[in-house]
């Protein structure tokens, strides 16, 4: 088969090579707090479709295509009542599978409900997350057997970027720039010797073994310690947009992270995390003096629009909230106090869909380029 370019990667719109693929597995679509049982219905983007969900009073979860299948008005505007959804323009109810279930403006005689259906996806609940499936299979497959989603009372938080899915996912199977780009101010010292990060900041340029696998691909970084031991990243790409990030905690913390195509041009990460201790420790890291080692983000305020869910208040617009003076006197070596803005920022400077032709890859790029 013929490799795709990187534009051909990126596009996952119906039709598309790589929507046509991400569209046989479960995805990803919302967290289960998202939706209220009789709440107000929820815009998605999701694969290039603008589609519509909502909660039904017996909890169940329905997503839509938000068209109307009468006149194409927007179910997004409809009344979630009991079993179901209402288009408020002619007042046709859909219940979560999509049927039709009352067309109050024909008379009974003329009724034909029973041959309209909404364009509606399969969907599924499971540890405080909702999936959706939007391929053509009468049987879905059975939802992913991801440990992190596996394990009750896990923590999900989202994070919509402003770049194509591809782009978003390089970065976290990148193991060299956490020596630059999080830790590049930080000097041995700053770390504690069992710090995860140290090993980073003691050699910057690992070496790698990178291994195709029947789900995916992953990859080791591996570097001499200041402990006389080898210190290994590892870390994994799954099908069809997942990854499990280093973590040193494997046998207390589960960890992946979904980058949900939204449209050609943006992207929801979902990080989920789950176990039996404190978090997931790259957002718990403290220095040796016992300073945080990162700041929060702030979220700006949802809104009902398209692009509305999970935005950070720094963006391009205000240049992701650099700080030069921290920049300059050694605060963050890019002036970005949190680690996950750091990412944002330079995965969003690249612009929506970067031009993998202008790159010069070399021997720490390996795994992206696999």
């Amino acid at each position: 088969m013929q490799a795709l370019n990187s534009l051909e990667l990126t596009r996952v719109g119906p039709g598309t090579v790589m929507g046509t693929f991400m569209r046989q597995y479960w995805l990803p679509a919302l967290m289960s707090s998202e939706l209220a049982a009789d709440g107000d219905p929820v815009r998605l983007l999701i694969l290039g479709e603008r589609l519509v969900a909502f909660r039904d009073s017996g909890g169940r979860v329905g997503i839509f295509d938000h068209r109307c299948p009468h006149r194409c008005a927007s179910l997004f505007l409809g009344r979630n009542e009991g079993d179901g959804i209402r288009c408020v323009y002619h007042g046709w109810k859909f219940d979560v599978q999509g049927r039709c279930v009352e067309m109050p403006n024909v008379p009974p005689e003329n009724d034909y409900k029973h041959t309209v259906h909404a364009k509606a996806y399969r969907t599924a609940e499971r540890n405080g997350l909702v999936w959706v499936y939007m391929g053509e299979r009468a049987e879905p497959p059975p939802l992913p057997q991801i440990e992190a989603n596996l394990i009750p009372g896990g923590e999900i938080w989202c994070l919509q970027r402003a770049c194509n899915w591809l782009q978003a996912l390089e970065g976290d199977i990148d193991t060299s720039h956490v020596g630059f780009l999080h830790g590049g101010s930080l000097q041995p010292e700053d770390l504690a010797s069992d710090h995860p990060m140290r090993p980073t900041v003691v050699n910057r340029a690992p070496q790698y073994e990178v291994q195709a696998t029947g789900w995916g691909t992953m990859y080791g970084g591996y570097r001499p310690n200041d402990d006389g031991r080898m210190s290994w990243r590892v870390a994994h790409h799954m099908f069809p947009f997942w990854t499990q990030t280093p973590n040193n905690r494997f046998a207390t913390r589960a960890i992946a992270r979904a980058w949900v195509p939204m449209d050609d041009h943006h992207s929801m990460l979902f990080d989920l995390t789950g176990g039996v201790d404190e978090g997931n420790p790259a957002y718990t890291s403290t220095r040796a003096n016992g300073e945080p080692l990162f700041e929060k983000f702030d979220y700006a305020p949802n809104t009902s629009d398209w692009l509305g869910r999970w935005r950070c208040v720094d963006d391009a617009h205000n240049d992701w909230g650099v700080d030069r003076e921290a920049q300059r006197d050694g605060r963050h070596f890019t002036g970005i106090a949190n680690i996950t803005m750091q990412d944002q920022a330079v995965t969003e400077s690249m612009g929506p869909v970067t031009d993998h032709t202008l790159e010069h890859l070399g021997p720490s790029d390996q795994m992206i380029a696999r």
